[in-house]
């Protein structure tokens, strides 16, 4: 099962050791002048005070927050904050458009699965998920994700780790912060895209300072 691993802790922006300073020189949102108003609105929105949350409870926002932590390996500030983002969209009906058969929508299967997930924790540390340790948390998950196709409670663990990394890796991929870490110099509208091809670089973007770290070339 192809998934995000879990325990790790690497702070942005990542350090070259850390596969980071691949784009040196590159801050995608000094780059907002380039998109439309309500398109900076939107993503200028993603560094600044983030809004009350409306959708999870106190206990599950703390579950939340523990468990993107770990998905993304923001164990130090400064931190993405995915569960802020992640509950906006829970308390707007902004999903996927589907969800897998069995399970219900996704904002009610989020509130089970949390639930499920300090269970476990109560069993295991003694503690709800977000009062666990580190190392705790991520042995608790590494046991949702080894169960595979079986299931975790009464669903498939793959269907539950979908979930969780879906929103987690959404809401972590459409901010900033990882937007420099990758490459991506933000929203191409409505400037576009004039130089197609390999390696043919748009005037804002920076060229990969180290281009065999990349971890697709290293699999290959």
């Amino acid at each position: 099962m192809s998934a995000p691993a879990t325990g790790g802790s690497k702070a942005l922006p990542l350090t070259e050791r850390d596969g980071g300073r691949r784009f040196p020189g590159l801050h995608s949102a000094e780059l907002s002048g380039n998109w439309d108003p309500a398109t900076e609105s939107v993503v200028m929105q993603r560094l600044g005070n983030q809004p009350h949350m409306r959708y999870l409870t106190p206990a599950e926002e703390a579950a939340a927050d523990a468990l993107f932590n770990q998905l993304l390996g923001q164990k130090e500030e400064p931190r993405i904050p995915i569960v802020q983002m992640v509950d906006a969209r829970l308390a707007e009906a902004a999903t996927d458009g589907w969800h897998y058969q069995g399970m219900p929508e996704d904002g009610r299967a989020w509130k089970i699965s949390l639930a499920w997930l300090d269970d476990d924790a109560r069993l295991r540390c003694g503690s709800t998920f977000a009062r666990a340790g580190w190392h705790e948390q991520h042995r608790v998950l590494q046991s949702v994700q080894n169960l595979g196709k079986d299931n975790w409670h009464e669903w498939p663990a793959s269907h539950v780790w979908s979930l969780w990394t879906r929103y987690g890796c959404t809401a972590f991929y459409s901010h900033p912060w990882a937007w420099d870490e990758i490459g991506f110099t933000g929203p191409a509208y409505p400037r576009g895209y004039k130089n197609l091809g390999l390696d043919a670089r748009e005037p804002t973007e920076v060229a990969d300072a180290r281009p065999r770290q990349d971890p697709l070339r290293r699999q290959s």
